[in-house]
């Protein structure tokens, strides 16, 4: 992903499948008893990074290639109640140095999306939706291992009101979000940030997230969109020079991109989605170039439903 998986997955419940209908970052809805599931793959590579706010590059660990599958699924408990579970395959690798490339599960993400609010009015279609979600390692990876880790360790909850405006084909949404990590426990007993700690267990620092997308899409079938986010962690301290991240830096990033979602002619219910990201500001994170591809396909979880 890049400097920490943390820019393009921030626990695979953010950035994630950020090119698919239905996620936690739009206002679509799935419909009664419809189920969503389908495959992503991602890859992400950056080689200068901003250490602090100092930009750099290092050549004792080149550069840092990410490559992911992320299996997702999205149920319709009612066309206003989405429940919204994935979990990635993550596999990173350094191009120079000695340090020894991770691959494995990553963490379990599990959201409810509840439409609360909806509305049209001279042409506009609006609405507001509220999630609630979570979530934590699926397996016993190393997070202190940074920058190749497969995640951060921590037990996540989060929560993100989203506001959706259309008007004919063209849209917009906006979204913010925000994250209380729980403390990580790690593999030695001393560790240093500003002061030396006499401690296994890590305090996390929580994230505050923010989303904007526009775009034109026909139903959910058919997407085109330009995407702004930004993470902002809150708290946290910069990388000492020469150093190797930790897992409770002050990580922000600011990422621009497309996504796109395409139906397959004659097969109902199959999509196309790709995405692309271009990391343009961060502290003590990678800049990264990063772009995802996979399909997902809808279907009636029980016969005579209406897609």
């Amino acid at each position: 992903m890049n400097l920490l998986k943390f820019s393009m997955l921030i626990c695979t419940t953010i950035f994630a499948l950020q090119a698919q209908a239905q996620t936690e970052t739009d206002g679509l809805m799935m419909g009664k008893r419809n189920i969503c599931g389908g495959l992503i793959y991602g890859h992400s590579r950056w080689t200068n990074y901003w250490e602090g706010t100092f930009y750099r590059n290092n050549q004792n660990i080149g550069s840092i290639t990410s490559n992911s599958v992320t299996a997702m699924v999205n149920y319709g408990i009612t066309g206003k109640l989405n429940i919204i579970a994935m979990a990635p395959w993550i596999s990173n690798k350094a191009t120079a140095g000695t340090l020894i490339g991770q691959s494995g599960i990553q963490d379990l993400s599990l959201a409810v999306k509840n439409e609360f609010w909806a509305k049209e009015k001279g042409g506009f279609n609006s609405s507001a939706c509220i999630f609630l979600g979570g979530s934590t390692p699926l397996s016993n990876y190393v997070a202190d291992y940074l920058p190749l880790s497969l995640g951060l360790g921590s037990t996540n909850a989060y929560s993100r009101l989203l506001v959706d405006v259309q008007k004919g084909n063209w849209f917009g949404t906006a979204s913010a979000a925000y994250m209380v990590r729980s403390n990580v426990t790690i593999d030695r007993t001393a560790y240093y940030t500003t002061e030396l700690i006499y401690s296994n267990k890590v305090a996390m620092p929580d994230v505050a997230m923010f989303n904007v997308r526009a775009g034109w899409r026909r139903g959910a079938d058919l997407i085109l969109e330009a995407v702004f986010d930004r993470m902002n962690t809150i708290g946290g301290f910069d990388m000492r020079k020469n150093d190797m991240p930790f897992l409770s830096n002050n990580m922000d990033a600011t990422r621009i991109g497309l996504n796109f979602k395409l139906p397959v002619p004659k097969i109902n219910g199959l999509s196309l989605v790709a995405s692309g990201f271009q990391t343009l500001a961060g502290r003590n994170m990678g800049k990264s170039t990063s772009f995802m591809i996979g399909a997902v396909y809808q279907a009636e979880f029980v016969k005579g439903e209406k897609k």
